[in-house]
């Protein structure tokens, strides 16, 4: 009778790991994200009606966030430096959803500018009273080797990607502790957690935000209604490829390259509402084999690192070869 028990869990734990492990191969995002977005709250129950401001709302993760929000009932603030583009997204929302007119503020911002956060900040939440959610997306990346960059390159990236992120934060943080309510989720990078050749300032600067953003959650434990999420995509289909950073601060990417084997934007957007919805603290959002690195570099670091050093090596000679940088790992290097 024992035997048979032993067999019996025995078949029942092997059945198990099995299916954890084709679920795996097939997923896009961390189990509890894939949890969530399975058996927890719906994005258009949660977050309809609340307000949220949107950084970086006029293209890529930004824009699909705004539509898909705008389809959910939130009230949107969309914020970028350009005007125009900001209005060409509020009318994309506008004939997506049953928003109003006044249920969408476009509020041109510049994070570099400092000095105009307490402003702008002031006007998003006297125009609906109070903000819900921020989402810290605006940034740029970069595409470009160490010893061929220059320093302003960094000191850019550092200002922008990191400066300007926690200087918003900051502004919009002491309006939610008042009300003690609140979500700020940062969009990071997989290079967040894990470097990568030809993003050494890229990388730095979401670094610096993962751990900036760690350090906050731990202050705020006794507000446990303000939700700190950061969110680490793997490659995603947008704009951020072209208007990345090479080794010159206004020499532009010579060529974007293909983005098919990327993530669609809105299944990555989608994941992050859910993320957002279900209070999910760091949300990993991947395709494979992208994916497999976020485990491999929690888990396992040593053979991270090896595997880093064997495809970083292939991702530089791609890059020399005059490849994009992510399409290289699906494609054969040119040859003379």
């Amino acid at each position: 009778m024992d035997c048979c028990i032993v067999t019996a869990l025995g078949s029942f734990a092997s059945l198990y790991a099995l299916l954890h492990f084709l679920c795996f191969i097939f997923a896009d995002a961390d189990f509890t994200l894939l949890w969530s977005s399975l058996f927890g709250h719906r994005p258009e129950s949660k977050l309809k009606g609340l307000v949220v401001w949107i950084t970086g709302a006029s293209s890529g993760i930004g824009e699909e966030l705004a539509y898909q929000l705008a389809k959910c009932g939130s009230r949107l603030i969309l914020s970028a430096r350009r005007e125009d583009e900001l209005n060409r997204v509020k009318r994309g929302c506008l004939e997506r959803s049953n928003l109003q007119d006044a249920d969408v503020l476009v509020l041109p911002l510049d994070l570099l500018e400092r000095t105009s956060h307490e402003e702008k900040t002031k006007a998003a939440i006297q125009f609906f009273g109070h903000i819900d959610v921020l989402i810290n997306n605006g940034g740029r990346s970069q595409r470009s080797l160490c010893l061929e960059t220059s320093f302003d390159v960094y000191q850019a990236l550092m200002e922008l990607n990191f400066l300007g992120t926690v200087s918003i934060t900051k502004q919009v943080l002491p309006h939610m502790t008042q009300r003690r309510s609140g979500s700020i989720v940062t969009v990071s990078s997989l290079v967040g957690i894990a470097g990568a050749p030809l993003a050494t300032g890229y990388s730095a600067s979401k670094h610096a935000l993962q751990g900036f953003f760690n350090s906050l959650r731990s202050e705020l434990t006794e507000f446990p209604n303000i939700l700190i999420s950061t969110v680490l995509p793997g490659p995603v289909q947008s704009q951020i490829v072209q208007n990345a950073f090479t080794e010159e601060l206004t020499r532009p990417v010579a060529a974007a390259g293909n983005q098919e084997h990327k993530m669609a934007t809105s299944r990555c957007v989608r994941l992050m509402l859910v993320g957002i919805a279900n209070n999910v603290k760091e949300m990993w959002i991947a395709k494979q084999p992208f994916l497999l690195f976020y485990y491999t570099w929690q888990y396992a670091p040593t053979f991270a690192w090896f595997m880093t050093n064997l495809l970083g090596r292939k991702r530089v000679q791609h890059f020399k070869a005059g490849l994009d940088a992510d399409s290289a790992y699906f494609t054969k290097p040119k040859t003379s």
